[in-house]
């Protein structure tokens, strides 16, 4: 059988999951993935990786769609590269992941699947292809997507744009997305599948499939607190790659004047201009694509606390556990999903008194054991969760 794999990036965390599933079933099956050649696909990774359009298309694609909003309605010459090489491979399935990003043009991409009637998947790592503008909504308390989007609350964030197409662009995503003849969506959390189902892509089948991590690399390890001379503090953690509001950072602020000095409040993935804001009662640290390093510092925190205000189905959760730290989240999208009661805590959104006391809790033994953290993380073995894709494209 032949798949045909289709992503923004083949870097990240969607890229590596579409990298991934190819690595696993390439015994089995022929795989084929592409994604744009621009400024973050300098190159094809791996022999089996195709790279279409380029850096002028992209910069294009981008400029247009801040100019007058039609996301998706260009890269048409990028679009016809990647068609062509699509109908020589002649793919049994065809898995799609995330489609914005400004590399294809969406009416063309959908015209190919409909008129080529190829078995198709589609992964939602968000919620982008059911609204009119936006990945993400929980944040902005907007639900239009529900009937009809318009009138944005948000259309200048990304895909940044200086008009307000959200009406033009839900009747087109409509016109596009639906009525391809075998399409199943996949989806991370049952939080998001319950969304799609409620929105206007609600006629397909919907299986949830979800993320899952290297536990050969997320797992006990490390000394960082020596390294940090924090070995007397109970550390409270936090992880993101783009520390704002959204992500919590006021909340990881307000709690490190709240619980004094015998705690210590870690942010890992904090940029220079945000670190100079921050008090000093918080220690930051800078990105690292390092995997081992993040072990270590999840494995030396007493309590991984994740702030979020909109979320998905957040692997970070998954791999603080993998490293015997427990949770305390937010109760909002599918963060709490991956945890029981023998993990982790979920407080009511913005609920920061709350998150508190669960923090205090569980640094004090409240039975939220390092064995039981890892127990609940072995469901969440990337490995498997790659074997349920393959057995999904054999299915279709």
């Amino acid at each position: 059988m032949k798949i045909a794999g289709l992503n923004s990036v083949f870097y990240g965390s969607t890229g590596k999951i579409m990298r991934q599933i190819a690595e696993s079933g390439k015994d089995r099956h022929e795989f084929l993935l592409c994604a744009p050649n621009g400024r973050h696909n300098p190159v094809a990774p791996d022999d089996n990786c195709f790279v279409f359009g380029g850096r002028w298309d992209e910069d294009i694609h981008l400029a247009m769609t801040r100019f007058t909003g039609l996301h998706g309605c260009f890269s048409k010459s990028a679009t016809r590269s990647l068609i062509k090489r699509l109908e020589e491979f002649d793919p049994d399935v065809l898995h799609m992941h995330n489609l914005h990003s400004s590399y294809v043009n969406l009416e063309m991409l959908f015209d190919y699947i409909k008129q080529s009637k190829v078995k198709t998947v589609w992964t939602l790592h968000d919620c982008w292809a059911f609204t009119g503008h936006c990945p993400h909504y929980l944040y902005a308390g907007c639900d239009k997507w529900l009937t009809e989007c318009g009138k944005c609350p948000i259309y200048k964030s990304y895909p940044n744009s200086y008009v307000d197409t959200s009406r033009m662009l839900f009747a087109k995503k409509q016109e596009w997305f639906c009525g391809v003849e075998n399409m199943t969506i996949v989806t991370p959390s049952e939080w998001l599948a319950g969304e799609v189902k409620r929105s206007f892509l609600g006629d397909y089948p919907v299986r949830v499939i979800n993320n899952g991590i290297d536990l050969g690399v997320f797992k006990p390890c490390g000394d960082f607190k020596q390294k940090h001379g924090i070995e007397d503090k109970k550390m409270v953690l936090g992880v993101s790659f783009n520390w704002n509001e959204r992500k919590g950072i006021d909340v990881f602020v307000r709690l490190a004047q709240m619980l004094g000095d015998e705690y210590k409040v870690v942010l890992v993935g904090v940029k220079d201009d945000v670190k100079e804001k921050l008090p000093k009662q918080i220690l930051a640290i800078g990105r690292t694509q390092n995997q081992q390093e993040l072990a270590e510092i999840y494995s030396a925190a007493d309590v991984f606390v994740n702030a979020t205000r909109e979320d998905n189905f957040p692997t970070v959760n998954i791999e603080a556990i993998a490293c015997g730290t427990p949770i305390v989240t937010f109760d909002m999208g599918g963060s709490k999903e991956m945890l029981d009661d023998t993990c982790g805590i979920a407080v009511k959104l913005n609920d920061i008194d709350g998150m508190y006391n669960s923090i205090v809790d569980v640094c004090c033994g409240n039975g939220l054991t390092a064995d039981a953290c890892q127990k609940r993380a072995g469901l969440y073995n990337m490995y498997d969760r790659f074997s349920e894709y393959i057995r999904l494209y054999e299915e279709v």
